[in-house]
């Protein structure tokens, strides 16, 4: 993908998350895209995040839906307001919520796609629906409540 990822886009001084910090060298550093009305975002995970041999533990599953909504809740309100997404301020989300169905277990050794599409949007709250997918199958599917980040705060975290 040519474009870059809504999370290129993070300020360095909010680039640390352990999910999607581009800047965390420990971290998952995933990447997020749209493709039309839904994002998606292919993580191939590397084999330490096992839980049993040859599948993935579920606190990966849950990380990635959640950094990838959180992701497509930002993205998601600079278009609402359209915006491009590295104007100033820039917008964040924080986990309000997760909710995780896991459904089969995930297989490791290939890619993970996770796809998004938001459910609502209410002022400072923005719900993402999300879906992953490894072997071909649904593996799980996962609700967030992202809430936006108050703009007084975020203007703190950058001077940090």
């Amino acid at each position: 993908m040519g474009e870059k990822a809504f999370q290129d886009y993070y300020p360095d001084e909010l680039s640390h998350c352990y999910g999607c910090g581009r800047l965390n060298e420990q971290g998952l550093k995933i990447k997020s895209y749209w493709d039309k009305e839904e994002s998606v975002c292919i993580h191939e995970p590397k084999s330490h995040y096992t839980a049993v041999p040859g599948y993935a533990y579920g606190g990966l599953i849950a990380s990635l839906i959640d950094c990838h909504s959180t992701g497509t809740a930002a993205a998601a309100k600079y278009r609402l307001e359209n915006r491009e997404m590295d104007t100033l301020p820039p917008i964040r989300f924080l986990t309000a919520s997760l909710h995780v169905d896991y459904l089969l277990p995930t297989p490791l050794g290939g890619p993970i796609e996770v796809r998004a599409r938001v459910k609502e949007i209410k002022g400072r709250k923005v719900v993402v629906e999300a879906w992953l997918i490894a072997g071909g199958n649904v593996c799980a599917k996962g609700e967030v409540v992202a809430v936006q980040v108050p703009e007084d705060m975020m203007l703190s975290l950058l001077k940090k």
